[in-house]
């Protein structure tokens, strides 16, 4: 047998069957998708004015629902011990850093080039699983991932508005996105926490500091004093929100599990130039023009073609130790 069969047998068996890839994929996408209408819904036509106090709630959630299933032994996680707060972290810093600098940023900038920038999170999550997970990614991975990034700029190129504190928190928020992607698919390891454990105990921690921030920013005493809470719509849809929080954090780290945490970035990319098309036909505040719309489709096209590469299997991240294995079983 060849060297180079010997790797490929061996990244083979060790990457799951394309089904589960490609249904974690859909599933973190829907949910993703879902999540930003009923937000969108609460924050605009509701106008709730505690985004942190939604966080709150989607976290009390997780924690709830989990525990729920650990008790009826529906899914398993370790016991808490002093192990775990080293176990987990940084991944609760890290989740409260992306929380408020998400927040931040989404208020200091025009919507086209928050979304340019927001786009850099997928360079800094291929840089950090280099760095972090050893992986190696083809040429032409690569070259899909900057495709999306040059569709961005050239979607917002009528609109290169500067404001230098803006900048500070999207790109802030961009590291940490891509922190947390990387970080999660690093911790979600059976011999750590598992995926359930990670959920769990990272909402445990994160809620704290949380709540403290809310109350602190007033956050918390504007939504008590909100008048909608006896509007039966508005309560489903606050219930609807914290049950998809739920979802789309098990949905994030069900697709950072069967896939890349790269794989998780290029989906919510893809998701979000989607949103943009739907935009287009039925949203009625889309205003049309060429430059904006060519960007989005080389974006739409970097993203199907890294799906495509996905799904062939040409995307698979090598692991230098994997790739020595596989040679010295070779040659034996």
């Amino acid at each position: 047998m060849s060297a180079g069969q010997a790797v490929g047998e061996a990244a083979g068996a060790a990457s799951p069957s394309a089904l589960p890839r490609v249904l974690s994929a859909l599933f973190y996408g829907t949910c993703s998708f879902l999540i930003v209408l009923v937000n969108k819904a609460l924050l605009s036509a509701y106008s709730f004015p505690s985004p942190m106090f939604l966080g709150i709630g989607q976290m009390a959630a997780t924690i709830l629902i989990l525990y729920v299933s650990k008790i009826n032994k529906i899914v398993h996680f370790p016991d808490f011990d002093k192990s775990i707060p080293l176990k987990l972290f940084p991944l609760p810093l890290i989740y409260v850093g992306n929380h408020i600098s998400g927040l931040s940023s989404t208020s200091k900038l025009s919507l086209p080039m928050f979304t340019v920038l927001r786009k850099f999170t997928i360079p800094l999550t291929l840089l950090l699983e280099i760095i972090i997970l050893g992986k190696r990614y083809p040429l032409s991975i690569v070259v899909s991932v900057f495709a999306i990034i040059l569709g961005a700029f050239i979607a917002a190129g009528s609109d290169l508005s500067f404001n230098l504190e803006g900048y500070t928190f999207v790109l802030l928020n961009d590291i940490f996105t891509a922190a947390n992607g990387v970080y999660t698919k690093q911790k979600i390891d059976p011999k750590e926490l598992g995926k359930y454990g990670v959920l769990f105990y990272n909402a445990c921690f994160m809620v704290i500091p949380t709540v403290i921030i809310s109350f602190s920013t007033g956050d918390f005493q504007q939504a008590t004093h909100f008048q909608q809470w006896t509007n039966f719509l508005f309560v489903f849809q606050f219930i609807l929100s914290c049950l998809l929080g739920f979802l789309l954090m098990y949905s994030t780290v069900l697709c950072s599990h069967y896939n890349s945490a790269l794989t998780t970035t290029v989906v919510g990319a893809i998701k979000n130039i989607s949103i943009a098309y739907i935009g287009m036909l039925i949203g009625g505040d889309y205003i049309f023009s060429m430059l904006n719309f060519i960007g989005l489709n080389i974006c739409m096209a970097g993203g199907l073609r890294y799906s495509f590469l996905t799904l062939r299997g040409n995307s698979k991240p090598t692991q230098p130790r994997d790739e020595e294995n596989a040679l010295r079983e070779s040659h034996s």
